[in-house]
């Protein structure tokens, strides 16, 4: 039997929040959103909070140990960390949000410029942690650049001004959407017709998919944790082959 994929083709990250801080004083990981996924937080240890914007305007929810939460699609987030936060994330669409899916609230006149803005977003692969790191941040620290003036314009124009960025977002990862629809095709798309079927041949009264029952444990990444967006990335691979998910 080959590797199961996590239910519903979602895909799971242990996260430790960045401690850097930041222009406003507080400490934490990028503010970005993502143009087509849901996210969760399961927080696992530490206090902290993710301030928001959305059509109500920026908010802010306190983060705790078993606080669980989640947003869609076009929800401004950014982490605080108060000490010690660790989450476990789920993400929907598990290898859109690796292929670009994340918008980080970069200046209007980096958003503007697709060189400019993947310059900006992009690690080196080759660099040494410590460069990786410099580099995270000041990807960190030019997001907040932009974040604070989005909350700012939010605040003073209203839903138009979140739009605005959310246009910019949209005008960005449209030439990769082809791509992202062969990853949901082979991903969750998949993932539904498995249950579709399974379904059926329950109405068959037949077990279907319950022969392939098994107990499958995957195991993490090697090495240190990668720079995420919010924080250092655990991450797990895959196994026999199946493609990457997480």
């Amino acid at each position: 039997m080959s590797t199961p994929r996590f239910p519903g083709g979602t895909a799971v990250s242990g996260l430790r929040v960045y401690e850097w801080e930041a222009a406003d004083g507080l400490h934490g990981g990028t503010p970005h959103m993502h143009t087509a996924s849901t996210e969760a937080y399961v927080v696992a240890a530490g206090r902290g909070e993710v301030h928001t914007v959305t059509g109500q305007g920026a908010q802010a929810a306190e983060l705790s140990a078993g606080t669980v939460l989640w947003f869609g699609p076009g929800t401004v987030h950014r982490l605080v960390n108060h000490g010690g936060l660790e989450l476990t994330v789920v993400m929907q669409n598990a290898g859109l949000p690796e292929a670009g899916d994340a918008v980080f609230t970069f200046p209007r006149e980096v958003l503007a410029d697709r060189e400019a803005y993947d310059a900006a977003a992009r690690l080196s692969p080759d660099a040494s942690e410590e460069e990786l790191g410099r580099q995270a941040r000041a990807r960190r620290d030019l997001a907040m650049e932009g974040y604070l003036e989005l909350v700012a314009s939010v605040g003073a124009h209203g839903q138009e001004a979140l739009r605005e960025f959310q246009r910019h977002a949209a005008a960005l990862v449209r030439p990769r959407v082809a791509a992202w629809r062969r990853i949901w095709q082979e991903n969750v798309e998949r993932e539904a017709e498995l249950t579709r079927d399974q379904l059926a041949a329950l109405a068959r009264g037949e077990p279907g998919l319950m022969h392939d029952a098994a107990l499958v444990r995957t195991e993490p990444r090697p090495g240190p944790r990668r720079f995420g967006m919010c924080g250092r990335l655990r991450t797990w691979q895959p196994r026999d082959g199946e493609p990457e998910q997480l």
